[in-house]
């Protein structure tokens, strides 16, 4: 299982309605084959000094089976659709793609 996280920043001001749209989108991505789960966070507002804060950010958490369920996923026609309809409220997106850290103090199997 792949975890994929996303920083979505958004412009200032624009941030629910991208939310909103990522709402609209969401059913329809857990009906994909391979998608374990799709949810999108947002900043937690508190003051402490060891927090980064990003208060026009949307975070996507996403599980997804294997790397081609992942890539099916980036090329379906509800994906393009929706990057099209919030690429105005986007500045930019950073994805990264993760896999279950392997200790070296367990043994391999």
């Amino acid at each position: 299982m792949l975890t994929v996280i996303a920083e979505i920043f958004v412009k200032p001001g624009r941030r629910n309605a991208v939310l909103q749209a990522i709402e609209k989108l969401t059913p329809t991505v857990l009906q994909e084959e391979g998608c374990g789960s799709y949810q999108a966070l947002i900043d937690h507002q508190a003051q402490v000094p060891w927090k980064q804060h990003s208060p026009d950010s949307i975070f996507m958490i996403e599980h997804w089976k294997s790397l081609r369920h992942l890539e099916q996923h980036q090329q379906a026609e509800h994906m393009e659709q929706h990057r099209a309809r919030i690429k105005e409220d986007v500045l930019r997106v950073k994805i990264l793609v993760l896999e279950p850290a392997k200790s070296a103090f367990l043994p391999a199997g």
